[in-house]
């Protein structure tokens, strides 16, 4: 396995079109002109993926009060999605990215560390993406804990 592309501020944004929790379909194209928080977390229901799911659920208002829509994304299969959005009252969309494709464009999936192994799997990341679909920020293993505080410093978000 090669080391997975990291995305640069100034690099288009792959676009996708993805099923969501809802069984809808999202594309990165429909919410152009608005700000876009993409993160990539490894899985639904875990104990740091629901930390930060909760993070980003507890600080949606002060985020969209600022222009950016948050969108999770990871491997699970829209079933699972809804039961993480139902469990933990998610009020943002949920993608899911079954085979991979959008997580490895984004570089959020490949070799990561996890307990001293290598092993291959989602990495945590955060990209945000500006209203004509250019990255602003690409962020890659970040916590899940704090995570969201510290992109509400970075961005200005009070």
């Amino acid at each position: 396995m090669t080391e997975a592309v990291r995305l640069q501020p100034g690099d288009a944004a792959p676009d996708f079109s993805l099923p969501t929790d809802t069984g809808a379909q999202l594309s990165l194209k429909d919410l152009r002109g608005r700000r876009v928080v993409l993160y990539a977390y490894p899985a639904a229901m875990t104990p740091g993926c629901t930390t930060q799911a909760c993070d980003f659920r507890d600080n949606i208002a002060s985020l969209r009060g600022a222009g950016y829509e948050v969108v999770g994304i990871s491997p699970d299969s829209p079933a699972q999605l809804a039961k993480f959005r139902e469990r933990d009252s998610l009020t943002f969309p949920l993608v899911a990215d079954e085979d991979k494709a959008v997580l490895t464009a984004y570089g959020a999936y490949g070799e990561k560390q996890l307990y001293g192994k290598t092993v291959v799997g989602v990495i945590r990341s955060t990209f945000v993406i500006d209203g004509q679909g250019r990255i602003e920020k690409a962020m890659y293993n970040v916590k899940a804990t704090g995570h969201v505080a510290k992109l509400r410093k970075d961005l200005g978000v009070d």
